[in-house]
């Protein structure tokens, strides 16, 4: 695979490209529609990066809506775009792990890789391990966790967006890792927060942003973060490797896909459009504000980073046994 620095010199050598001023035929069809971008989320972080993006892309479309079309993970909203027309009015923004994590996790999913086209990465961001008040406030390293955690088993519960997710399988192979139970309690949006809070459950792995106000207000206690390196936005923060656990480093893409037969002239002005966006400073200054990073890679990459995360998260989910949904 190549490295992020590779990637992003093959995403900035993309920019240089110049496509023509002049619009084909099909291309101005498709643009004289209402754009709409669907979110597969609950109002939250990647909804607000959707929009930010989207709220600078008007050389696409004079007319662009983000629609949240939330259920069973996001996989309501990416079945509805595998179906729509494919001419650039009918646009997916979500996380990779529909395409390379629920393939694996759900025998029953009404689509393929094949049913859309990836265009761009826009943002990543680290999950977060976060305990609240129901852990004594001297816990405060990730190895003064797992100790009170083996010593108060009943009590040792982690909150995350949903069964079968990327957040799940972090606190199962963290589990497995340490060698202690650690019971998973799935929630909708960020409602893990909510009763993390209320003293509810012990801890929670959720993307960063959604519960970094907390912890710098001290709300919430962070123990570990799974990125590559230390956050900008929680210096202070270890990673899970630079806390003993390698295996559990990971970050969550978000980026946007349309339906597969999409034209390529098409596909090649929406990836225009989004870079675009991506370089205002209005975006970068709005995307610090979030506390995600940018991170947009060219279209072949993007592909190779899918096959990638697939091949890997297939093994992650046969190694921590998760038996696959039938939902």
């Amino acid at each position: 695979m190549a490295t992020r620095r590779e990637m992003l010199k093959f995403s900035a050598a993309g920019l240089a490209v110049s496509y023509p001023v002049f619009a084909s035929r099909s291309l101005a069809q498709a643009l004289s529609k209402t754009v709409h971008v669907l979110t597969g989320f609950t109002p939250g972080l990647p909804d607000a990066v959707a929009r930010l993006v989207v709220d600078h892309m008007k050389s696409y479309a004079t007319s662009i809506v983000v629609e949240t079309r939330p259920g069973a993970s996001g996989r309501i909203a990416a079945g509805a775009v595998k179906t729509a027309d494919a001419d650039g009015s009918v646009i997916l923004f979500a996380p990779l792990g529909f395409l390379t994590l629920f393939p694996h996790t759900h025998k029953m999913l009404r689509y393929e890789a094949n049913d859309f086209t990836p265009v761009s990465t826009v943002a990543s961001f680290p999950t977060l391990l976060t305990v609240g008040p129901k852990v004594p406030g001297e816990v405060r390293t990730l190895a003064h966790f797992i100790a009170w955690c083996r010593a108060n088993p009943k009590l040792a519960t982690y909150g995350t967006a949903g069964m079968g997710t990327t957040l799940h399988l972090i606190g199962a192979m963290l589990g497995r890792a340490a060698q202690f139970e650690y019971l998973h309690v799935p929630y909708q949006g960020r409602a893990a927060i909510d009763d993390l809070l209320k003293g509810e459950i012990a801890s929670a792995i959720m993307p960063m942003g959604t519960s970094l106000g907390l912890v710098r207000s001290g709300d919430l206690r962070a123990l570990a973060t799974t990125g590559r390196r230390r956050s900008s936005y929680l210096p202070d923060v270890p990673t899970m490797a630079e806390a003993g656990y390698p295996s559990l480093e990971d970050v969550t893409w978000f980026g946007f896909f349309v339906p597969a037969k999409t034209p390529t002239d098409i596909v090649q002005r929406l990836n225009n459009a989004i870079q675009e966006a991506l370089d205002s400073d209005e975006v970068k200054s709005g995307m610090a504000k979030l506390s995600v990073d940018l991170d947009p890679i060219s279209m072949g990459a993007f592909n190779q980073l899918i096959a990638t995360e697939s091949a890997r998260w297939k093994a992650i989910v046969l190694e921590t046994g998760f038996m696959p949904s039938d939902s």
